[in-house]
């Protein structure tokens, strides 16, 4: 017995020893000398010593591309194209791509680690990417778990955005910062400030750090980024569902495009769970009496938890059901949904039965 403890010591040792020396060879040892980087075919280009990650390397000089995990590679949010001097693609990577996007040489950029000349393609709105500096100028409680922070930016002071995207927020974490996507709630003509809806996730290094903050405390965050692109088309009706802190980019989406278009159709609907998950009713209620053509559905999903409840006289059940009711089949609509992912799973099949197709559909999974 006392034999086959100490074999089992001796060969745990054995590995400890190993992975040390191979980190410290890493770390001092391998010397890759100066790399370039080449960006969309010399359109930037710059250089610097090889051994850190492609992801460390852009930030490093002011490209920011999303990644909202800290560089682990759980997210999936950094991929890039690599035409050149990537590398052979890690096990890490192959669970965050398909096999059309490992064919076309999109990597991620958190495990690409540059040892030799590298060029790469960039989306051009990354690009454009730019860090911000703002100041918290008022916070307000929605619910007993969700708060609606607006920030006044202050370097740069204005930010131009489309309905519907993100930024990622720096957030002091254990050791390193850690980045964090929020959904914009504010809406586009609101140039000099950022409006988020944050629900406090318990253990969350992020939505813990920014229920903390008071007036006038100073942030730093990243953007805008995001893929929903609003139809120009003022025929298109606009459908919006969101579930939770799901409301914020159906928040900016409502208001930027009655505020661009006053005459477009737009229908609202919200999912919550109780009336103690209720927040922006009466706002929209509002906004109804200004624009005809905006209606808004909340649709609770347990209406009598409690003797509360049993005051509510609107739409119960899930929110894909007040969907289907209320969404004409066959008009030409464009939807954008937000919030967990069977409300979108079960939305999604709602749209496809009224003639909506996948190039109509948003989504954002959370």
């Amino acid at each position: 017995m006392v034999t086959a403890f100490l074999a089992v010591g001796v060969t745990t040792g054995v590995f400890l020893v190993l992975s040390v020396w191979l980190l410290i060879s890493e770390k001092y040892l391998a010397n890759y000398g100066s790399v370039k980087v080449d960006i969309n075919q010399g359109s930037t280009i710059f250089e610097r010593t090889g051994g850190v990650t492609l992801l460390n390397a852009l930030y490093e000089n002011k490209i920011f591309i999303p990644s909202a995990c800290g560089g682990k590679g759980s997210c999936g949010y950094c991929k890039v194209k690599v035409v050149s001097g990537g590398g052979p693609i890690l096990p890490t990577e192959t669970g965050s791509l398909t096999r059309a996007e490992m064919k076309a040489g999109i990597r991620l950029a958190c495990q690409v680690k540059i040892k030799e000349d590298i060029s790469i393609v960039l989306p051009e709105e990354i690009l454009s990417v730019k860090q911000f500096r703002a100041r918290v100028s008022s916070i307000l409680s929605l619910t007993y778990d969700i708060k609606e922070i607006n920030f006044a930016l202050i370097d740069p002071v204005e930010i131009e955005h489309h309905p519907g995207q993100y930024i990622q927020v720096e957030a002091p974490g254990p050791g390193e910062i850690v980045h964090r996507a929020y959904s914009i709630s504010s809406p586009t003509y609101e140039k000099n400030k950022i409006q988020l809806i944050v629900r406090l996730v318990p253990g969350g290094i992020a939505s813990t750090y920014l229920h903390g903050l008071k007036e006038g405390d100073e942030v730093a965050f990243t953007g805008p980024y995001g893929e929903f692109r609003l139809s120009e088309d003022i025929n298109r009706n606009i459908v919006l569902v969101g579930g939770g802190c799901g409301m914020a980019p159906v928040k900016d989406i409502a208001y930027s495009v009655l505020e661009k278009w006053p005459a477009r159709k737009v229908l609202l609907f919200f999912g919550a769970r109780t009336t103690k998950d209720i927040f922006y009713l009466d706002q929209y209620r509002e906004l109804e009496k200004k624009y005809q053509n905006f209606k808004v559905i909340y649709a609770l999903s347990d209406p009598l938890a409690d003797e509360e409840q049993k005051k509510w006289t609107g739409e119960t059940g899930f929110v894909h059901l007040s969907v289907d009711k209320y969404l004409d089949k066959g008009a030409q609509s464009q939807a954008f949904l937000c919030g967990p992912p069977p409300m979108i799973e079960a939305v999604t099949d709602v749209l496809k039965e009224k003639g909506l197709v996948n190039v109509d559909i948003f989504y954002d999974k959370f």
